[in-house]
């Protein structure tokens, strides 16, 4: 682990039902851990669990500064990947930590992209009926998105983040640099989380976004770095309001009806921010055809994402009905029908009645068919 440098650090806050955690926000924290770690997470050992390829990069280093700073740590390592994202990965891990004797004075540290915070999160929160958990987010996606608001599970036969739990961090460390280890493509996945921000809930933030999408996409310090910041404020505003998503939060979930069916549809073979794009471009076509969203939206957003290599539905060839199955087992569905978030106009929800709506079936699907078959 580099030597510690001095930079600004931005604590954005968080509320729980349980009191607040701080979003650490910097380039340079990741050689600050062992600090934050004693100060907001304090612990007997730490479990820092990692995907095989981020353990190498990132967390035997971890590990290493946690006992140079005289704390216990181990590593723990599961194959990359969203297949990993698994009830039979819980329970290897989980298997693991019992093994070596981990207690409840014991802390999991979360090291990695969204899978490893999700998987990881989800073994803090049903080990032992539940221990601490700090989330160290080394992806854009998971320092954009899936570190904030505690939400944590894996991923069944029936769909995606089926099976999880609530279950808030002590602290998020993120720091931007080290987006530099990953590709640009990988970088792009990320940055549709950014822009889901940007679409539902600050359109001058969404603008900055596009307009920067070459230094973004090159990983350009100050400029991931104040887009990390910027959704991270965004999302900690609303997960505040509402951690449960029982009302607000569910903005959040713009394009990701549609985006997650497309993506289980794939075998995951999709890429997460990639099925997402997809999603809000459909989703935003679905509010125009039942008036709703101001005309034109979907193809603006297609061509603002398109820098990015975002928002083109994949012209492969897919099961509509798969994907039509895969909403109906939507973690969103409510009396058996699956909730769309759809857009008046960009920057702006459309409430009445609620922030998620029931769509008909035969708009979903004729919506589906016309993005299919475009040029």
């Amino acid at each position: 682990m580099s030597p510690e440098r001095p930079g600004p650090v931005a604590a954005v806050p968080v509320g729980t039902a349980s009191g607040t955690y701080p979003v650490l926000v910097g380039n340079g924290l990741r050689a600050r851990i062992p600090r934050f770690l004693g100060e907001y997470a304090p612990g007997y050992r730490y479990a820092v669990i990692s995907d095989e390829r981020v353990a190498e990069l990132y967390g035997r280093s971890t590990v290493d500064a946690c006992r140079r700073a005289g704390l216990k740590a181990d590593l723990y390592s599961f194959p990359e990947g969203e297949a990993s994202k698994t009830r039979d990965s819980w329970s290897r891990l989980t298997d693991s930590l019992l093994a070596d004797g981990l207690g409840r004075d014991g802390v999991v540290v979360a090291v990695g992209g969204g899978v490893t915070g999700d998987l990881a999160g989800f073994v803090a929160a049903t080990y032992l009926r539940g221990i601490p958990a700090v989330q160290v987010p080394t992806s854009l996606v998971a320092m954009i998105d899936a570190s904030v608001g505690g939400k944590t599970g894996v991923d069944v036969p029936s769909g995606k983040n089926l099976v999880g739990a609530f279950h808030p961090p002590r602290v998020v460390i993120a720091d931007p640099e080290t987006v530099a280890t990953l590709p640009r493509r990988e970088r792009a996945q990320g940055l549709a989380e950014a822009l889901k921000h940007g679409a539902v809930l600050d359109r001058p933030y969404f603008e900055r976004l596009t307009d920067g999408a070459e230094a973004l996409l090159a990983g350009e310090p100050d400029a991931t770095y104040a887009a990390v910041l910027r959704s991270v404020e965004l999302k900690a505003r609303v997960v505040s309001e509402d951690e449960r998503e029982e009302g607000h939060r569910q903005v959040l979930n713009f394009g990701h009806t549609l985006g997650h069916a497309l993506e289980a549809a794939s075998d995951y073979e999709l890429g997460h921010g990639s099925a997402v794009a997809a999603g809000m471009v459909l989703e935003a076509r679905l509010g125009e055809r039942l008036g709703i969203t101001e005309p034109g939206t979907g193809g603006f957003l297609r061509q603002a994402l398109s820098p990015f290599g975002l928002g083109e539905v994949p012209k492969r060839a897919w099961d509509m009905d798969a994907v039509l199955r895969y909403l109906v087992s939507d973690k969103k569905v409510r009396s058996g029908r699956p909730r769309y978030v759809l857009l008046e106009r960009l920057g702006v929800i459309h409430r009445e009645g609620g922030w998620s709506h029931e769509v008909p079936d035969q708009d979903v699907r004729e919506v589906l068919q016309e993005a299919l078959h475009e040029g």
